[in-house]
């Protein structure tokens, strides 16, 4: 936002199909609010939906833009969220490379969308230089945002499950046949484990596979819409990151203050 200043901005929520549909409107509704913030909510199965985006775009800055030099637009966010294939729909033809893993755009550069009088520079996916919040970052992993290798596949599964237990056990219920709703994301991986066969010598359970197909399922969208933040999260893990840096910081300044007390004693 701070290097955005107050130029409008367009926060597309792609993918919404994969995702909880009550919780992208709380989400369009919160962001709504903000000042020069607009939200669409679109997917690949609507492309008529993606198209709008030129037209939103003139919107946005109508009475601002004061001559006919074509509109400067930049499309970013983080690694894999479909940055690519919605440049190639609205260009209407194939200007970006795509695939179903982070990092596949290399490099920025600058389409000019003739017909729609924008100029659109493309960025690869961004992330954050240090993700302080936990929970985000393991977020980023179980959306295959980040590279599965970034975190064992394990410990994501371990997010992925606790987290699917307590906001969609019916979910789980549903697409692994289970007879209850299981109490603890062990549990919860055996039994898939089990059912799915991936078992090692004596009969133990390999939870990194077992992981693996939890988060291969959630990604395609076999589990049903699954939203993993809502404003409300995101409001409270903020401030309590902000503590956490706050402590670190002072941490940091303590230890150098102990640092200069010690050569100036030598």
């Amino acid at each position: 936002a701070s290097i955005r200043g107050n130029k409008p901005c367009i926060k597309i929520l792609n993918k919404d199909d994969l995702a909880d549909a009550g919780k992208t409107q709380q989400w369009q509704e919160y962001l709504d609010q903000q000042k020069d913030i607009k939200t669409i909510a679109i997917n690949m199965s609507h492309p008529e939906r993606i198209k709008q985006l030129t037209t939103l775009c003139h919107k946005m800055v109508k009475g601002k833009k004061t001559s006919d030099e074509p509109l400067n637009a930049v499309i970013m966010g983080i690694p894999n969220v479909g940055k690519s294939t919605i440049i190639n729909i609205v260009a209407g033809r194939g200007i970006a490379k795509t695939g179903n893993e982070p990092a596949v755009t290399k490099g920025q550069q600058r389409i000019a969308l003739k017909e729609h009088n924008i100029l659109l520079f493309d960025t690869p996916g961004m992330l954050w230089g240090n993700i302080e919040n936990m929970n985000s970052g393991y977020r980023l992993a179980a959306t295959g945002a980040i590279k599965d290798t970034a975190i064992d596949i394990d410990d994501i599964g371990f997010f992925t499950a606790e987290y699917l237990i307590q906001e969609y056990p019916q979910s789980l219920i549903k697409r692994y046949q289970l007879h209850y709703a299981p109490t603890t994301e062990l549990e919860f991986l055996e039994e898939l484990g089990r059912k799915r066969g991936c078992l090692r010598s004596g009969g133990r359970v390999d939870l990194v596979k077992a992981s693996k197909i939890l988060l291969t399922e959630l990604r395609a969208g076999i589990l049903g819409g699954i939203t993993f933040e809502t404003p409300a999260m995101m409001e409270k893990e903020l401030k309590e990151t902000a503590i956490i840096v706050a402590k670190k910081e002072q941490k940091k300044a303590e230890r150098k203050v102990r640092r200069k007390k010690k050569i100036i004693n030598r």
